[in-house]
């Protein structure tokens, strides 16, 4: 999982994808070189590390996500819970709740999640 994490160029240059997608990526290089200052060949490395990573394809020169912005941050907070937590969630609630209490709202979002996404005994 450790290789799916971003940078914060990388980010920048994910979400110009997720936000345009399927793009051709002749498009790709341009938008990158008005956004980002890139050149051509900037784009194109930078384009197949995160092919080679799993997250983006670059087929017959369209490029698409092979994973979702929502899917990918789904990942990374896994891995975060994981990694700082042993894997629990209550244990990153407790910790998150500690410096921070929820509104009546979250709570309800809260338990409106667990009753839908529960599992069944």
């Amino acid at each position: 999982m450790e290789e799916l994490r971003l940078g914060t160029v990388e980010a920048r240059f994910a979400d110009i994808i997720w936000s345009r997608e399927p793009i051709p990526s002749g498009e790709l290089v341009k938008i990158c070189e008005k956004e980002l200052g890139w050149k051509k060949s900037t784009t194109y490395t930078m384009l197949k590390r995160l092919c080679d990573r799993g997250i983006f394809q670059n087929e017959s020169g369209i490029v698409s996500s092979l994973m979702t912005k929502e899917e990918y941050g789904a990942a990374q907070s896994e891995k975060f819970v994981e990694d700082t937590f042993e894997g629990s969630l209550p244990a990153f609630l407790a910790a998150f709740t500690t410096r921070k209490k929820l509104s009546k709202t979250e709570i309800e979002e809260i338990r409106h999640m667990i009753d839908s996404f529960g599992e069944e005994e």
